[in-house]
């Protein structure tokens, strides 16, 4: 389990990636393409990468195994700003820091030539490795960005408003059950016990295409904090109607109902909601069991007090959810 400690500094200075990082989506469809049981929907990508993209994935593949760690120069923070800052900044590692990390990779592993190669940081090599990433994104993420810059802005957009409204302790609560937020500590699901003291730096979350499963942090615990999720899938948007909400939800779900769910901006108490739409706190309580069961609010108890916030499906039913 992974155990990232928040301070009351570390809740202000915590965000959500503005961007897909192209690094990231590159190292972690890597990732992918090793795994056995993937998804269904996947296999035809998998076939498409594997049949064009031999010559790069010999070099790559074994800079990321399938499983444990991999060296962190592969993901630097400048990815954020596209492919071509992020490679710079990746052939630009200093040796050091080449050797310390693939040193690590190369433990209790058979002797590898190419890697051995990349720890000395010749500039030969290392324009190798940079034409190599080209190739691949080419090949594996070339006709497939727009889907995953889609899913991506959908779920960054969600988090953002959820923030705004609720704050980063509302935030932090939307993750599904692979991250669990139990103030003032951050848990994931993570293949190693870890803990990560953020120290008022805050908490850079980046939401991913390609990451499945658990979670994933830099192994070095002096890098900026950044913890890869995976994006949630876009919810499918029909025909939409004319009016999402008012009247016509009104008649969907009965004026009150209808009501409770407008009220949940961010997260709140079930007294809070009650004192938002006017009615009781048992009539409150019994509304947001309704909705929770019919998938449009999740409840989270904290201490004493129950909170609620709108479900992605909840969202989408009033117009305001990732598209």
């Amino acid at each position: 389990m992974l155990r990232i400690h928040f301070s009351a500094g570390d809740m202000a200075r915590t965000r959500v990636a503005d961007h897909p990082d192209p690094l990231w989506e590159s190292v972690l469809s890597l990732h992918q393409l090793q795994e056995r049981q993937s998804d269904p929907a996947m296999l035809h990508w998998q076939k498409h990468v594997i049949s064009n993209g031999r010559a790069p994935l010999r070099l790559l593949l074994p800079l990321v195994p399938a499983r444990g760690y991999f060296p962190d120069f592969l993901t630097p923070v400048e990815s954020a700003e596209g492919f071509e800052a992020g490679l710079d900044a990746l052939l630009s590692t200093p040796r050091p820091q080449l050797h310390l990390q693939l040193t690590r990779l190369a433990k209790d592993k058979p002797p590898d030539p190419w890697l051995r190669a990349v720890a000395e940081g010749g500039s030969p090599v290392l324009h190798r490795l940079g034409e190599a990433l080209r190739a691949y994104r080419h090949h594996a993420l070339g006709g497939m960005w727009q889907r995953i810059r889609d899913r991506i802005e959908a779920d960054r957009a969600w988090r953002s408003r959820t923030q705004c409204l609720g704050g980063t302790d509302a935030m932090l609560r939307t993750f599904g059950p692979a991250l669990r937020w139990r103030p003032p500590v951050l848990e994931a699901d993570y293949p190693v016990e870890a803990d990560i003291c953020l120290d008022g730096r805050g908490l850079l979350l980046i939401p991913s295409y390609f990451c499945h499963r658990a979670p994933v942090a830099l192994a070095d615990p002096a890098l900026p904090p950044t913890l890869v999720y995976p994006a949630r899938a876009v919810v499918p948007a029909a025909t939409p109607p004319p009016e999402p909400a008012g009247p016509h939800l009104a008649r969907l779900l009965g004026h009150t109902r209808a009501a409770v769910l407008e009220s949940l901006d961010g997260e709140c108490t079930t007294s809070e909601l009650a004192r938002r739409v006017g009615i009781s706190l048992s009539s409150a309580s019994e509304h947001a069991a309704v909705l929770r069961n019919a998938g449009l609010v999740s409840s989270n108890r904290l201490r004493n007090s129950v909170r609620h916030s709108l479900t992605p499906v909840g969202l989408a039913l009033l117009g305001t959810g990732p598209r």
